[in-house]
């Protein structure tokens, strides 16, 4: 038979194991309600984005009277007419400008290289190292060279410093000096 001390023993051990299976069946329990709370959450967030979407568009529904007061008044804007819209590329080509005389040909982005050595690849050397040119009007563009401008940190230092001093609300002092007013540090000191 068991003596006292094994029934003592055993007596505790299946007090651990039912406290150790109540706490499982607990935490359990607590992560179900946690994430009926973290549901709830969310619910409440997209509530309140849905309403959120009512009020501003209600809000804007509200205010279509005003805007269209508005429109009428100060800003003019009206439904495109049918006339307004073009039949294809030809009528909006139409629109554009036409080149002047002796302008260049529109620039184009794509084309293949010519090999070196060959008289087109010389031709390319001398067209890139020809002057630019205005594709509206074909006149010379010149550029501006960095070497003969002021650094462009320096005239930017400048110009903000002029700037500063002008927006300042505290002038600087129109002091004239003691001796300019005829005054001396004897006189002042009597």
């Amino acid at each position: 038979m068991i003596n006292g001390l094994q029934a003592r023993s055993l007596g505790w051990m299946a007090v651990l194991v039912t406290c150790l299976a109540l706490m499982v069946v607990l935490s359990f329990k607590v992560h179900a309600v946690k994430s009926e709370v973290l549901l709830a959450e969310r619910q409440i967030l997209g509530l309140k984005r849905e309403a959120m979407l009512l009020e501003t568009e209600f809000e804007t529904r509200a205010s279509q009277r005003q805007l269209a007061a508005w429109n009428a008044v100060e800003f003019g804007y009206e439904a495109p007419r049918a006339d307004q819209f073009l039949d294809g590329e030809r009528q909006l080509a139409s629109l554009g400008q036409r080149r002047a005389p002796g302008s260049p040909a529109p620039i184009m982005l794509a084309r293949a290289e010519a090999p070196e050595g060959s008289p087109e690849a010389a031709a390319a050397i001398a067209k890139a190292e020809a002057p630019m040119r205005s594709p509206l009007s074909g006149a010379k563009v010149t550029l501006a060279s960095a070497s003969k401008e002021k650094d462009a940190g320096e005239v930017f230092a400048q110009a903000f410093g002029d700037f500063l001093g002008d927006a300042s609300p505290i002038r600087p002092a129109q002091a004239q000096s003691m001796v300019a007013k005829g005054m001396s540090a004897k006189g002042l000191a009597e």
